[in-house]
């Protein structure tokens, strides 16, 4: 069966907040996950210093991203473009890279 890196949506109405999962391809988009690797949070927020962009929280495992991916599964288009910010795979489109920790 085909295992998927992808999003699913937590949080309140107008206020949602995304873990990044590993799940079955055909498995519900809230069902239970095999792993829980990362959480991404789609509302900007202001930048720690008070001046410059609004950031989005991004948390993510990269470790267990890689062995995942080292297994075969496959990320959606949105886990995607996260992946490629954080250089564990060539992007799609071009993107901003961003520092891991």
């Amino acid at each position: 069966m085909v295992v998927r890196l992808r999003l699913a949506r937590f949080g309140k109405r107008h206020a949602p907040v995304y873990n990044i999962v590993v799940q079955h391809a055909r498995t519900a988009r809230n069902a239970k996950p095999i792993e829980v690797i990362g959480t991404y949070d789609p509302i900007p927020k202001p930048a720690p210093d008070g001046a410059g962009k609004p950031i989005k929280d991004i948390q993510l495992d990269t470790v267990r991203a890689k062995y995942w991916l080292g297994v075969g599964a496959q990320p959606s288009d949105p886990v995607w473009r996260m992946l490629a910010m954080f250089g564990l795979i060539e992007p799609r489109w071009p993107v901003q890279r961003i520092k891991a920790l």
